[in-house]
């Protein structure tokens, strides 16, 4: 198969994936703050609890195609659901363009996913819930293993293990000393910024770890300085790292070679 052909094909695949995936994370969003189940029961509306149809979860189009109401009571469908779908087909497919012969790339389509659904729970709820990112955890190592494996790159491996234990041990040693500036979410998290981002070498964590806290530096200056934030309100940094970690392995191609070690 062309390396034309092969992009086409994947470009194809990551948007399905991407909407179907999303589609769930907007179950996940909704359900694990609220301790419920992601399992069951199916999906239903909010308002007034009627079990959705399979024609009212095709993701974005359902949406398009109810402008935005519930078939029933015509509550309003919050517009964040098709974006969230949207948001993760446009990763997908941008992940896929660029790392489209590495065989990293499902352990990033798992990261960007759990990512995006922490982003959102901590921007509602400045929290990031233990399940979520223990699951996030452990599926990204299985695949970056599987592809280590694969290709035989035990450096690699070595390599992200000592990114994790950097990114991870220092957000741990500031929560430690400096109670209140990090959440125990944001800790656990880090753990898995740094095994990911790490994956891509030292260079690739090192972009990640210091976007990540400059977007947040960044942000809350400006909120602050708007007067929609004051100083002792907290900030939900796990969105930032989630970005900075992001942008950083999107990059990670442009470093030079003796970073991506």
């Amino acid at each position: 198969m062309s390396d034309a052909t092969w992009r086409a094909v994947l470009v194809g695949f990551s948007v399905c994936a991407g909407l179907s995936v999303g589609s769930f994370l907007n179950v996940v969003i909704y359900r694990v703050p609220r301790g419920l189940s992601v399992v069951r029961p199916r999906s239903f509306c909010p308002n007034c609890d009627r079990e959705l149809t399979a024609f009212e979860n095709i993701p974005v189009l359902s949406y398009l195609v109810l402008r935005g109401r519930c078939r029933t009571c015509s509550a309003k469908i919050a517009p964040r659901y098709p974006l969230i779908e949207s948001a993760t087909a446009l990763l997908f497919v941008g992940l896929s363009l660029e790392f489209s012969r590495d065989p990293r790339l499902p352990a990033l389509w798992i990261f960007v996913s759990g990512a995006l659904a922490l982003s959102v729970i901590d921007l509602e709820t400045l929290r990031l819930p233990t399940p979520i990112v223990r699951w996030h955890f452990g599926l990204v190592a299985v695949a970056l293993l599987t592809s280590a494996l694969a290709t035989e790159s035990v450096k690699h491996c070595l390599v992200a293990l000592g990114c994790m234990a950097f990114w991870g041990g220092s957000f741990a040693i500031v929560a430690f000393v400096a109670p209140g500036k990090l959440g125990g979410g944001d800790v656990r998290f880090a753990y898995v910024l740094g095994l990911t981002t790490g994956a891509f070498g030292v260079g690739t964590m090192l972009v990640g770890y210091f976007a990540a806290s400059f977007l947040g530096l960044v942000v809350s200056l400006l909120l602050i300085a708007r007067g929609k934030m004051d100083t002792k309100q907290p900030l939900p940094f796990g969105c930032y790292l989630a970005a900075g970690a992001t942008l950083a392995i999107f990059l990670s191609p442009l470093l030079p070679a003796r970073f991506q070690l």
